[in-house]
């Protein structure tokens, strides 16, 4: 099966994102992924804020993986990427990716796992959802 394109969100980087040398923030890269990571889940359905109502549940991240290849500074614009790399019955795992034009700045995964909403434990994504991310991978 041929991957679908990753999902592609534009970001601008704003003096509150840059540290004292005038760079980006190294903890706000994974702010940037959130960013992409939630607008690519609502484009498939899937809102976050209304899991937990809807479906007893949500999504929390449980690990991060971050590599730093170039900086980007304020006023950049970036696309930022999603892409599902891989499901399983309680967590996904996110390839993500920031690019300012063709240079890439960053990369990473995520790994978001499936909890009840009331208790925090771990439990399986609904079916429904695996099945939209499924179609989209």
């Amino acid at each position: 099966m041929t991957p679908h394109p990753a999902f592609r969100w534009p970001v601008r980087v704003y003096w509150e994102d840059t540290d004292a040398g005038g760079i980006v923030f190294y903890a706000n890269y994974l702010k940037f992924f959130e960013r992409a990571r939630t607008e690519w889940l609502r484009s498939l359905g899937v809102a976050q804020g209304s899991l937990k109502s809807e479906r007893g549940g949500m999504f929390v991240v449980s690990e991060t993986s971050v590599r730093y290849l170039a900086p980007a500074r304020l006023d950049d614009e970036l696309l930022v990427t999603a892409q599902l790399e891989a499901s399983g019955r309680a967590s996904l795992i996110i390839a993500q990716e920031a690019r300012r034009g063709d240079a890439l700045l960053a990369v990473g995964t995520i790994r978001i796992g499936w909890v009840d909403a009331a208790t925090l434990r771990p439990g399986r994504i609904p079916d429904a959802i695996l099945a939209v991310l499924n179609t989209e991978a």
